[in-house]
């Protein structure tokens, strides 16, 4: 068996990408015998790493609602907390740049990354418009659509056309998501044409984001990238929703600790995380996995909002997990076979 040598694709993430791909290949060596250069299961486990790490992107934003109804029930309006939201996660994001490594870009590439946060912005923006006119329910089903549009984007960018256990993947989470959300409900019957449009255009926004977190910036350190995204995404944000709490003291600071929860988990940790992740697994895959959010919305709103969870919805949050595991194995397994073919 020839010695492999693994180099990132598309350049290197950055120093946090390289090392934790690399104490993946050191895990390995200290079992079996598998050297850090050499081994198809180590190619395996440095896709279920980056795997890994676009699923935990997804379970992030899952973790936002829970949060956005505990301030909602404080008292804070949609456009402080999404504005508090976007401005504290960008300014913990240009703190951490601050002590890791970055690379000296042009206007053109600057402007270029701003750019594209601006589909960041507009997920947030989108959805919350929806939810002026549906039910939560209803609005996550219309945002969830994601999965399937990024793997249009992906057929129409790079002529990639979805194989058939991709499209049985993306059907069960389809209806896994309806299951989930409980629309079949008298309770979720509310519904609007604005609604849908609202929800489907927070579905493109947030599949062209996925998208550009695989194609934009791949070479750059992914705390930078990240910077430069939730800046573009913060720039609109601020247009749409002044941050007028900075007016109001007393509001400022009861609003900070939303807003410092809600810009870790919503605009801190998954660019990173995409970042690092998406360029590996590639965007149709990687809107398959970000699926994990919606049975980590479930889950927190049972867990920590003592919400009730009918079986129903635990059927379907079973078959999202189902549906995320269908594609993320069979992409494993094939990527294994290729690599031990190439290799032996």
């Amino acid at each position: 068996m020839k010695s492999i040598n693994f180099q990132h694709k598309h350049g290197d993430s950055g120093n946090a990408g390289k090392f934790y791909a690399n104490m993946v290949e050191i895990i390995l060596a200290s079992k079996g015998g598998l050297t850090p250069a050499n081994g198809s299961e180590c190619i395996i486990m440095k896709n279920m790493y980056y795997t890994g790490l676009v699923f935990l992107g997804g379970c992030c934003y899952g973790i936002l609602s829970t949060f956005v109804k505990i301030a909602y029930a404080n008292g804070f309006s949609s456009a402080a907390v999404t504005g508090a939201q976007y401005l504290f996660g960008t300014v913990m994001l240009w703190l951490v740049l601050q002590f890791t490594k970055k690379e000296k870009l042009s206007v053109k590439e600057s402007v270029k990354l701003l750019s594209s946060g601006i589909p960041f912005g507009l997920t947030g923006i989108f959805y919350y418009q929806a939810l002026q006119s549906l039910s939560a329910s209803l609005a996550i089903v219309f945002l969830f659509q994601f999965v399937w549009i990024g793997s249009v984007i992906e057929w129409l960018v790079y002529r990639l056309v979805p194989d058939k256990t991709k499209l049985i993947s993306i059907a069960v989470l389809l209806l896994g998501s309806l299951l989930a959300a409980d629309v079949f409900s008298k309770s979720s019957s509310t519904f609007t044409v604005i609604g849908l449009i609202w929800g489907i255009l927070a579905a493109v926004s947030f599949a062209t984001f996925l998208f550009l977190s695989s194609a934009v910036g791949s070479h750059l350190p992914p705390v930078q990238k990240s910077a430069l995204l939730a800046t573009g995404a913060s720039i609109l944000v601020s247009i749409c929703y002044p941050p007028v709490f900075f007016l109001e003291g007393t509001t400022f600071f009861s609003l900070a600790p939303y807003g410092l929860l809600l810009g870790l988990f919503g605009v801190v940790l998954p660019p990173l995380l995409y970042s690092i992740g998406m360029p590996h697994v590639g965007p149709s895959l990687g809107t398959i996995l970000t699926s994990s959010e919606l049975p980590v919305a479930i889950l927190m709103s049972s867990v920590v909002l003592s919400e009730p969870v009918p079986p129903v919805k635990w059927t379907g949050v079973i078959l999202i997990l189902i549906g995320i595991s269908l594609n993320s194995l069979k992409d494993s397994k094939k990527t294994g076979m290729l690599k031990k073919t190439e290799y032996q």
